[in-house]
C-alpha cells in the first residue's frame, strides 16, 4: 500500500476596492435638496442640486461663487451624515459663469484610478509584508499563504490616507 500526500498550496486573498453606494447618495442628495429649500440665505440666489446617476455626478447652479460654495459644503455635509465619505466628491472642477448663473459639476469617484493603484502597491512592497499585489481594472488584490499576513495588510492600509475611501472585498481563504 502506497500513501501519498499531497500537499496543496491554498493562498488566500483579497480585494482593495473603492465601491459607492448610489441609494445613500441619492439619499444625501435629496436631504440636502430639503435643506437648500429651507434656508433663508440661499433664496434668493436661484440654488439647484441635482444628482446624475448615469454619469455619476452632481449638478450644482447659483447665482454667485459663494452661494455655490454653501452648495458644497451642504453637500459633503449630508454625505457624513448619512455615512459616506466625502472624498468620493471630486472637487477639483472650478465654477463654470453660464449667463447669469455659476455652474459645477461635482464627479463622484469610483473604483481606484491607475495612480492610486501603484501607490497602493508600493505601500505594501514598502512595508515588507509577505504578501503579493497586484493591479487588476480598478482593485487591487492582494494574495498570501498566511491570513495573517493579509489582516496585517489591511490594518496598515487603514492607517494610510491615499486620498480615496477604500473597502476590503472578497477575503477568501
Amino acid at each position: 500500500m502506497v500513501n501519498i500526500f499531497l500537499k496543496i498550496n491554498f493562498m488566500a486573498s483579497f480585494d482593495i476596492v473603492n465601491k459607492i453606494d448610489l441609494q445613500k447618495i441619492d439619499n444625501a442628495v435629496n436631504t440636502a435638496i430639503k435643506e437648500l429649500v429651507n434656508r433663508y440665505d440661499l433664496r434668493t440666489e436661484d440654488c439647484e442640486i441635482e444628482l446624475d446617476k448615469k454619469t455619476k455626478s452632481i449638478k450644482l447652479q447659483a447665482k454667485q461663487e459663494m452661494a455655490l460654495q454653501s452648495l458644497v459644503d451642504i453637500i459633503l455635509n449630508k454625505f457624513t451624515k448619512q455615512g459616506i465619505d466625502p472624498r468620493i466628491v471630486d472637487l477639483s472642477a472650478k465654477p463654470n459663469p453660464s449667463g447669469r448663473l455659476v455652474l459645477q459639476q461635482l464627479a463622484i469617484k469610483e473604483g481606484l484610478d491607475k495612480e492610486t493603484g501603484k501607490k497602493i502597491v508600493g505601500f505594501i512592497k514598502d512595508a515588507k509584508l509577505k504578501v503579493q499585489a497586484s493591479i487588476m481594472d480598478d482593485q487591487v488584490r492582494v494574495t498570501s499563504k498566511s491570513i495573517d499576513e493579509l489582516q496585517a495588510t489591511m490594518s496598515k492600509l487603514r492607517g494610510e490616507d491615499f486620498e480615496v475611501p477604500l473597502q476590503f472585498d472578497n477575503l477568501r481563504s
